[in-house]
């Protein structure tokens, strides 16, 4: 048998050429066995009774309907942990980029560009942008999963004080990670104690604006808050007001919006998290591989919806 596969979005071609001979790549979505998409909407598509599998080539699904595909018998999966080490290094560059004002020196340097004594101006100017180093600060994560644990180790290895949450998980667990990581049972510990607070986790009914004025109020003055996982996790009102006031020096995100491009402070990136060469390849073999033991003996692996 010949499954049909429709790529919804560019999947990479080096997880495409995990398919078999039992796989052909199709042009109509109608006809797929198979598809492999990233960031489309697919809540307005309709189900083709062909479909017997979708593959997220990354972690969020909110952009499938899962009910309904579950109620058509259409496995869907997700990728976890294989984009975990780019968005990793992204929110380590966040940390750099909120402890150092490199982005004001570097404004600074293409203004003046014409100024052929710019070498000298700049002696001058580079105070304006001097900050603060990440080593000896101390750094909060909400969620310990892939991406979590990973900016744990990498935090530490730069010699940040960690401290961990993760409801999901208890204190031998989270030893399992890192034994310098202190790890706490609520939030509110975490916000007192951390220079710079990073959130990774899902967005969910429960998560879905838990970072809201009431969070900010209980962490320290001059706080960096980085977000590289949903947008919706962060009060926007809340975050803004904050920025103004001070109470947080900045807030880095990897989601534009109306809002958060017009808050003074925000570093925000275009979604950048996942957008390397080496994840986009690692989603997709991780996807394609998923689909295809689906398909050849029912196995499971990293299904959301069944």
């Amino acid at each position: 048998m010949t499954y049909k596969v429709h790529c919804l979005n560019n999947i990479s071609q080096a997880g495409l050429d995990f398919l078999t001979d039992e796989y052909e790549l199709v042009d109509a979505p109608d006809e797929a066995d198979v598809i492999l998409v990233r960031s489309a909407n697919m809540h307005d598509m309709q189900i083709s009774p062909s479909l017997k599998a979708v593959a997220r080539a990354g972690a969020g699904v909110n952009n499938i309907p899962l009910d309904a595909m579950a109620d058509a018998g259409v496995a869907v999966f997700n990728t976890p942990g294989a984009n975990a080490n780019a968005v990793k290094e992204l929110v380590l560059a966040g940390m750099l980029l909120s402890a150092r004002d490199v982005l004001g020196g570097i404004d600074w340097v293409r203004e003046n560009a014409d100024d052929e004594n710019v070498g000298k101006a700049a002696e001058k100017a580079k105070k304006a942008f001097a900050g603060g180093e990440i080593a000896g600060k101390t750094l909060g994560v909400i969620g310990l999963g892939a991406i979590g644990r990973m900016v744990v180790g990498a935090a530490e290895a730069l010699g940040m004080n960690v401290v961990g949450y993760d409801p999901f998980m208890d204190a031998q667990r989270a030893a399992d990670i890192s034994s310098d990581l202190r790890f706490v049972e609520d939030l509110a510990d975490l916000y007192a104690t951390s220079d710079y607070i990073t959130i990774h986790v899902p967005a969910t009914d429960a998560t879905k604006g838990m970072i809201d004025a009431e969070a900010i109020s209980q962490m320290k003055d001059g706080v960096v808050f980085l977000n590289f996982s949903r947008d919706v996790l962060v009060d926007d009102d809340a975050m803004a007001a904050s920025l103004a006031s001070g109470k947080v020096a900045r807030y880095v995100t990897d989601f534009a919006n109306p809002a958060v491009v017009a808050m003074e402070r925000a570093i925000v990136l275009p979604h950048l998290g996942a957008s390397t060469a080496e994840a986009e390849d690692n989603c997709a073999k991780m996807a394609v591989e998923e689909v295809m033991a689906y398909l050849a003996d029912g196995t499971k692996t990293h299904c959301v919806n069944l």
